[in-house]
């Protein structure tokens, strides 16, 4: 349908061009092939240097989060919007961990939220997870280092939806990966020098 665009996968790897399509099919695996039902599809549309359009599905609970460039992000086709919570002390802030970084790293940004007051979670899927703070369920969620494949979609949901992001794709973050960081707007400056991943300045 689109043959003059690319496309980059966890399972099947790929190639990066001006258009590409990034798709994780299972993200969540371990929740996965553990009946654990938190798990979801997630397509990102990049280009231009710039997401265009993210999709994640959970099929368990067969819910669609969709999000376009300008357009808002939906959940079934209802609009949604992040929570607007501005107090740490009452925040759900979810914080995925990569053995791409030090153990030490991820248990030190836990300890740091935690003592501003947060509740620190994690569910095992960075996909779902972006989706959820999105939709106003969580307030953030936090990566020390996320695939592109994982945040992509993610992240356009929580700007669509009225959130703050940092620029996942700066550094060549579609083919490297790069630390995630999206939030409710009145958190942002404090869940940004607590992890210490910058926001991206619109």
């Amino acid at each position: 349908m689109f043959p003059g665009d690319a496309f980059l996968g966890e399972e099947g790897g790929g190639t990066i061009a001006d258009a590409v399509w990034v798709v994780d099919p299972v993200d969540g695996t371990a929740n996965f092939v553990r009946g654990i039902a938190q798990f979801c599809i997630s397509i990102a549309y990049v280009r231009g240097g710039g997401i265009q359009a993210g999709v994640i599905y959970d099929p368990m609970a067969d819910e669609l989060f969709a999000a376009r460039r300008g357009g808002g992000a939906s959940l079934n086709g209802e609009t949604i919007r992040v929570s607007g919570l501005d107090d740490m002390r009452l925040a759900s802030i979810e914080a995925g961990w990569s053995t791409r970084r030090p153990l030490e790293e991820y248990v030190g940004m836990v300890d740091r939220l935690m003592r501003a007051g947060a509740v620190a979670r994690r569910g095992g899927s960075g996909a779902l997870a972006l989706a959820w703070v999105a939709a106003g369920r969580t307030d953030g969620y936090c990566e020390l280092h996320m695939n592109s494949w994982d945040a992509l979609a993610g992240l356009i949901l929580i700007e669509e939806a009225g959130g703050a992001t940092n620029d996942f794709l700066a550094a060549n973050g579609i083919g490297d990966g790069n630390a995630v960081l999206g939030c409710t707007p009145a958190l942002a400056d404090a869940l940004s020098a607590l992890t210490g991943v910058a926001l991206a300045r619109r």
